[in-house]
């Protein structure tokens, strides 16, 4: 009986040649758009394969055993949802299909790894209401990084922004106007500033305390790093969610399913609870679809529900 064949273990550039050759061979009769979104959700694959392929105990070797611990980081340390979990393996398990026709592979190690079932309610939690005010009361307002964490904060929970529409927008994209303020925001997947998000004095508030301290020129990012060798850097969404899991802890709100996402899935249930028409809460959050905003109104009870005991 013939021995198994050894694990296989890549290097960061064989790697990339692989993933070269998976788009532009295996691939090629996709669509451009197509091979683009393998290739983007295979970019994670790349940055975690690299980060392990300079600690020799835990190099990824491409067995099932690896590519569940892949799903566990994505779900664990990325958080990521159900469904961007399944997408992200379903471009593994294409991937290993190209090695084992390449020969690198006896089998596909991912066929046995399945993805998340798609999600009938939004699977993270959101923070009731006295949870929200410890949230803050656990961020310090004397420094300019509080302030700035604290005017993140109040731009998620109070005007449904999400990380990605906070990192990308500018000071500039600020409009105050008679009928009140809004900010142009850029979302995932979106090629412009497209969309303009009204915001309450709850949401600009603590904004404005944020930039007039910081006295930021109008074509600055409107949310910067604050340390001592990346001051002035516009932040990227890992800081963000760093920062806000890091006052989660601090303030004892962090447990399964609260994420920094909880923070937006909250600004739904302030408006509901507020009595905001539901077509006016989908237009702000900007939801595809009127049934996505009913799931926050079907959960508007979470809000002020007394803390569950031991």
């Amino acid at each position: 009986m013939a021995d198994p064949a050894p694990p296989l273990r890549l290097s960061v550039v064989q790697l990339e040649e692989r993933l070269d050759g998976f788009v532009t061979e295996y691939l090629k009769d996709k669509s451009e758009q197509t091979r683009g979104t393998y290739r983007r959700t295979l970019n994670e694959f790349e940055r975690y394969h690299a980060v392990r392929a300079g600690r020799p105990s835990s190099r990824f070797r491409f067995v099932e055993a690896d590519v569940e611990a892949y799903k566990a980081y994505l779900m664990e340390e990325r958080e990521l949802s159900q469904v961007s979990v399944s997408t992200y393996l379903t471009a593994i398990r294409r991937f290993c299909d190209y090695l084992v026709a390449r020969g690198d592979l006896a089998e596909n190690p991912a066929r046995g790894v399945k993805g998340n079932r798609r999600p009938e309610s939004h699977s993270r939690a959101v923070l009731r209401a006295d949870e929200v005010e410890a949230l803050f009361e656990a961020v310090p307002e004397a420094t300019l990084i509080g302030r700035r964490d604290r005017a993140i904060m109040a731009l998620m929970v109070y005007g449904g922004l999400s990380e990605i529409e906070l990192v990308r927008a500018d000071v500039d994209d600020l409009d105050r106007t008679l009928m009140g303020t809004v900010i142009r925001v850029q979302g995932k997947g979106r090629t412009s500033k497209d969309a303009r998000v009204p915001l309450d004095d709850s949401a600009l508030g603590p904004l404005d305390v944020y930039l007039q301290a910081r006295s930021a020129p109008p074509s600055a990012p409107l949310f910067v790093s604050h340390g001592h060798r990346s001051e002035g850097t516009r932040l990227n969404t890992r800081s963000v969610r760093g920062r806000i899991n890091g006052h989660l802890r601090s303030a004892k709100l962090k447990r399964r399913g609260v994420s920094p996402h909880s923070l937006t899935h909250t600004a739904a249930l302030i408006w509901l609870n507020d009595g905001m028409p539901v077509e006016e809460v989908r237009r702000r959050m900007r939801h595809g679809t009127l049934e996505t905003t009913m799931i926050s109104f079907r959960k508007q009870g979470l809000l002020t529900r007394e803390p569950e005991t031991e």
